[in-house]
């Protein structure tokens, strides 16, 4: 195991979309632990480390809000993008006008996380990487505020104020209460499809203790 962190999280708007909803963005109660990862290599991330999640302390009520957002319905096709490096007459650009539309989302309001998490070496990691080093990096980084592109919380129109916690976690607003948050997505799984992967999020006192409930409910 590598040296853990600790890192506040905070801002105005959050959707961790659930992936049963196919229509409109109904987000999770909270913050996913693959969305936590993803804000973690946001900051700092190499190919000889792999952030591993292990809790996350929810620091503020759970709230709703109901909004309307623009959005692009597709995405440029890749077929166009290697026929434009190919030297093909290939117009690169969507119409926005022409491909926008009103999608209804279900997004988290005023959210305050503790993202607690360490991180491990990877098999691509050579002899000059040494936990220690990755450390450093990545506390100096979360301590100035820097990142490789903007953190955000599941949609990048949400983004994440970050601030390293250097002595306790703040209190939560659950913290003499159990939530028993059904089943959540885990991560992806890379390597088998694209996988989802689900687990049983279960919050006591504020916290979702990540290897607990994967130890308790497992992952399917």
């Amino acid at each position: 195991m590598g040296f853990g962190i600790k890192l506040k999280v905070w801002g105005d708007y959050a959707c961790f979309t659930r992936p049963e909803m196919k229509v409109e963005r109904v987000s999770y109660d909270v913050m996913t632990p693959s969305a936590a990862r993803g804000i973690l290599e946001a900051i700092y991330w190499k190919p000889a480390i792999r952030w591993v999640i292990d809790r996350i302390h929810v620091i503020n009520p759970i709230k709703f809000d109901n909004i309307r957002r623009n959005e692009v319905e597709g995405k440029i096709s890749s077929n166009k993008i290697k026929s434009a490096l190919k030297g093909s007459d290939a117009l690169l650009y969507q119409d926005t006008n022409a491909e926008r539309q009103q999608r209804a989302s279900y997004v988290l309001r005023d959210v305050c996380y503790c993202i607690d998490a360490h991180f491990d070496m990877t098999e691509k990691a050579g002899p000059d990487d040494t936990v220690e080093k990755h450390y450093n990096i990545a506390l100096r980084r979360m301590r100035k505020g820097q990142y490789y592109h903007q953190p955000y919380f599941g949609c990048r129109e949400f983004p994440v104020n970050f601030e390293f916690i250097e002595e306790n976690v703040p209190h939560s607003f659950y913290s003499s209460k159990t939530h028993d948050l059904g089943f959540m997505l885990y991560d992806i799984d890379f390597k088998d499809e694209m996988k989802a992967i689900f687990f049983r999020a279960v919050m006591q006192n504020g916290v979702i203790d990540i290897s607990k409930c994967l130890e308790k409910g497992g992952v399917s």
